[in-house]
C-alpha cells in the first residue's frame, strides 16, 4: 500500500519538478545570454533569438513571472507530497520527510542541475527555449505585474520610489565593464582595451581636456612680412597656424600651408606680392565645454579639422582638432614630423621623468597605468588636485599608488615630475 501511494505520486513529482527545472534553466539564459549575439542573431533572421530579444526587452517582467511560475509549481509540488506522506506517515513525520524530499528535488534538479547547464551554453539555451518562455511570460506576465505595483506601492512608505522603466546598467557602462573583463582574462588586447574605452569616453569628455592649451600654440603675427610668415610656418609641425593682429587674443584667420603655397605659385614665387589676411580662412571658435562626440560630428559635418576654444567671456583657451580627438581612441598618432610623446623620458629604474603638462591618459596609455584623469587633465594638475597646494621641488609624495617627485617648478608652475611604477601589495 504504500509503495503504491509513492509509487502513484513520483510521475506527478518529476513532470513538475521537470517543468520547474526548465523555467529555472530558462530564467538564468535569458539573463546571462549575450545581447549583442541575440541582437546579430535577429538581424540574420532567427526567430528564435527574435524572441530572445522580444522577452529581454521587458526584463523585470519576465523575471517576475518565471519566478511566479517557479513558486507556484514548487508550492503545489510540496503540498502534494505533503498530503501523501501525511496518509502514510501520521503526524509531523509525514511533513519532515515531504520537507526533506522536496528540498533535495528542488535544490538538485530544479535550482542547481537547470542553472549550470544553462549558464554553461546560455545563447544555445535561451534560443532553445525561448517558445515555453514565452508562453510563460504571456500568460503570468499580468500577475506579475500586479505583484510589482504592490510591492512598489509597500515601499513607498519605507522612502524607497522604484521607477518601473528603471534601467540597473547603462549601456554604456555594461559595455565597458564587459571589456574590462575580457581584457583581465587576457581576451582583450590592452591597445584594444584602450580604443574601445575612448569610444565611450567621447561623450563624457570636453575639448577643453584635449586642446592645445593657450600657451603651447604656435601662432603667426598677420602684420609681419610674407617672407618671415613663409619662414615661420616652414619652420613648424603643424600645417595650420592662427593669424592674430595686435594683440594674441585677436585671432583674425586660419593660415594653411597650403593655402600659403598656392598664393605664392600664383604670385611665380613673388612673397611681397601676397596680402597673407587674404588667404587665411575664417577662424572658428567653440565654447570649451563642448563634448568630444558633438565636436567630433561638427569637425566631419563642416568638413574642417581645426577649432579655436574659448571660454564663457570669449577668452581664447586654446585650440583643438580632429586629430586630438581621434588620438583619444586610437592613441598618439605619429607622422614624419613628429617625435612621439614629448615630455616623457623613461629612466632605468623603471620609473619616468615627465613634463608637468603631459596628460594623465597619455601617460596612462603609454606605461598602461590607472591614474585618474576624472578632476584633473595633465599631471601636475592632479599633484596639485591631489596635495591641495602647489608642492615644492624635491618634495615627493604618494598619489594612487605611484610615488611622486617634483623635479621643476618655475614660478607656481610645475613643470618637471617623475612618476614611479605603482607599488605592488605583498
Amino acid at each position: 500500500m504504500i509503495w503504491a501511494t509513492i509509487l502513484a505520486l513520483a510521475p506527478t513529482l518529476v513532470v513538475l519538478i521537470f517543468i520547474c527545472g526548465v523555467i529555472s534553466a530558462a530564467e538564468t539564459a535569458m539573463i546571462a545570454a549575450s545581447r549583442g549575439r541575440m541582437h546579430q542573431l535577429e538581424r540574420d533572421g532567427d526567430a528564435a533569438a527574435r524572441r530572445v530579444n522580444q522577452i529581454t526587452s521587458d526584463q523585470e517582467t519576465m523575471v517576475g513571472a518565471m519566478v511566479l511560475a517557479i513558486n507556484v509549481i514548487n508550492i503545489g509540488a510540496s503540498a502534494a507530497t505533503t498530503s501523501v506522506l501525511s496518509t502514510i506517515f501520521p503526524g509531523p513525520t509525514g511533513a519532515l520527510i515531504a520537507t526533506g524530499v522536496m528540498t533535495v528535488l528542488v535544490v538538485f534538479f530544479a535550482e542547481i542541475l537547470p542553472k549550470t547547464l544553462a549558464i554553461a551554453r546560455a545563447d544555445d539555451a535561451a534560443r532553445l527555449l525561448s517558445w515555453p518562455t514565452y508562453w510563460v511570460v504571456r500568460l503570468l506576465g499580468p500577475l506579475a505585474n500586479g505583484a510589482q505595483w504592490i510591492v512598489r506601492k509597500t515601499l513607498i512608505p519605507l522612502g524607497v520610489k522604484l521607477d518601473m522603466e528603471m534601467d540597473v546598467l547603462a549601456a554604456h557602462e555594461e559595455i565597458r565593464g564587459a571589456v574590462e573583463y575580457h581584457h583581465s582574462e587576457g581576451l582583450v588586447e590592452t591597445g584594444d582595451r584602450w580604443m574601445l574605452g575612448g569610444v565611450l569616453d567621447l561623450a563624457e569628455m570636453d575639448v577643453a581636456e584635449v586642446m592645445v592649451h593657450r600657451t603651447s600654440i604656435v601662432m603667426l603675427d598677420a602684420d609681419q612680412t610674407s617672407r618671415a610668415i613663409l619662414a615661420a610656418v616652414l619652420a613648424s609641425p603643424h600645417s595650420r597656424l592662427p593669424l592674430y593682429r595686435g594683440d594674441p587674443e585677436n585671432i583674425v584667420g586660419v593660415l594653411h600651408a597650403k593655402d600659403l603655397l598656392s598664393a605664392i605659385a600664383r604670385a611665380d614665387g613673388k612673397l611681397d606680392a601676397i596680402e597673407v589676411g587674404a588667404i587665411a580662412r575664417k577662424p572658428w571658435f567653440i565654447p570649451e565645454t563642448t563634448s568630444l562626440k558633438d565636436q567630433l560630428a561638427a569637425f566631419l559635418k563642416r568638413r574642417t579639422h581645426f577649432a579655436l576654444v574659448v571660454d564663457e567671456y570669449g577668452a581664447l583657451q586654446g585650440l583643438v582638432t580632429l586629430e586630438d580627438i581621434l588620438e583619444e581612441i586610437v592613441g598618439e598618432i605619429e607622422d614624419e614630423h613628429d617625435v612621439g610623446l614629448t615630455g616623457v623620458r623613461p629612466v632605468e629604474d623603471g620609473s619616468v621623468e615627465v613634463d608637468g603638462d603631459v596628460t594623465i591618459r597619455d601617460l596612462n596609455r603609454l606605461m598602461n597605468w590607472d591614474l585618474p584623469d576624472e578632476d584633473a587633465v595633465t599631471l601636475a594638475g592632479l599633484l596639485i588636485h591631489e596635495v591641495r597646494r602647489i608642492p615644492e621641488v624635491g618634495q615627493t609624495f604618494t598619489v594612487h599608488g605611484h610615488r611622486v617627485g617634483v623635479l621643476e617648478r618655475k614660478g607656481n608652475q610645475i613643470t618637471e615630475l617623475r612618476f614611479w611604477p605603482p607599488a605592488r601589495a605583498g
